[in-house]
């Protein structure tokens, strides 16, 4: 048994979900877990797991992209609470937890007391596909692209062992990191899918502007997550959040238009969904999932979102939808074999690489 702190950043909900997994199984492995999280990822978690509230970065945008100013405003007001909550995490999760590991899904203050106190410190996340995986760059990006490597590395400064989920496998730079299908969770690996009538839209900010081009298509049938509204326009229906209503939908969808966000994307792919790909402006993440799924064929890059970019998805719908049928099946099994080999035995494969 070991004594783990698992780090979870809190923007969105694909951390909270892939921790979920992570979590659940650590802990049938005989495994202590203390999480430490924020915002949605501590919602998400507090009632099935130990999880310590701390304060985390959040990004503000409108429209699809990115507010600088919003964002640096949001977190500087929030600079008091973090502090305190830092002396919180050291006393109540570092010294009275006595963790022998520590793992972060992209959460820094738990990477960097990691550090601070001589903990082996795995990074599991898709994040690090920027840092340590070979992928395609093209020239536009190359600035963003590093850029976006330096904020990887200032977040999670020197980890031991990088486990990196990836739809995208490209040659990893170093012999710590190992690459791992995305983690998804028991309700989308058991769902069987379909294809019905309606194409999924999802967005997690207010993209209004895009939606009022769907007006255009008055043949197809849309339904819309992550307005805040309810009820139907013509040919959209726009749904509250659920999870279960939310995965019906994209289990018997025929395409999806959504942000670039990792894990719609990989559930979508795993489900075989065609998908259109906005990539929020001024998060090169999103960017480079957009890019990637374009090389491998499966959906479009929708980096000038406009009629025609959507008129042109749907026509290439038959091309998506033959491409998706060639994927690999994907699963957990490799990556929980992987963490239990790292921790085994007093956790020695991890000890070897955090002293070498």
């Amino acid at each position: 048994m070991t004594r783990i702190v698992y780090g979870i950043s809190g923007e969105g909900s694909g951390h909270s979900s892939r921790a979920r997994e992570i979590m659940t199984h650590l802990q049938g492995r005989g495994h202590e877990v203390k999480a430490v999280s924020y915002d949605r990822g501590y919602r998400n978690l507090e009632r099935d797991f130990d999880v310590f509230e701390t304060e985390g970065l959040h990004i503000a945008s409108a429209q699809n992209q990115v507010s600088v100013v919003k964002t640096f405003t949001d977190n500087l007001s929030r600079l008091s609470n973090g502090v305190r909550k830092l002396r919180e995490l050291k006393k109540e999760v570092f010294k009275d937890f006595a963790p022998e590991v520590v793992i972060t899904d992209f959460e820094p203050m738990t990477a960097y007391l990691a550090n601070h106190y001589g903990l082996p410190l795995v990074s599991l996340d898709n994040q690090h596909r920027m840092r340590y995986m070979q992928y395609p760059r093209p020239r536009k990006l190359e600035k963003d692209a590093v850029v976006a490597e330096t904020v990887i590395r200032a977040l999670v400064p020197r980890p031991d062992v990088s486990l990196v989920t990836t739809f995208y496998f490209g040659e990893t730079t170093n012999e710590r990191t190992f690459l791992f299908p995305p983690i998804l969770q028991n309700d989308v690996l058991d769902f069987t899918p379909k294809d019905g009538e309606h194409i999924l839209i999802y967005f997690t900010a207010d993209f209004s502007s895009f939606l009022e081009q769907l007006r255009h298509f008055e043949r197809e049938f849309f339904v819309v997550y992550g307005t805040n509204r309810e009820g139907q326009d013509g040919n959209v229906v726009y749904q509250r959040p659920s999870r279960e209503r939310f995965l019906r939908d994209l289990g018997t969808a025929k395409a999806v238009i959504a942000t670039a966000g990792f894990t719609l994307m990989t559930e979508s792919l795993k489900l075989q969904k065609p998908y259109l790909a906005l990539p929020m402006r001024g998060q090169f993440e999103q960017e480079l999932n957009a890019l990637l799924l374009e090389e491998m064929g499966c959906g479009k890059n929708g980096r000038e979102p406009s009629a025609e970019t959507v008129g042109d998805f749907l026509y290439h719908l038959p091309d998506y939808r033959e491409r998706l049928e060639t994927l690999p099946t994907w699963d957990n099994t490799a990556i929980h074999a992987k963490l239990d080999a790292l921790l085994a035995d007093d956790a020695r494969e991890l000890r070897a690489f955090s002293r070498a």
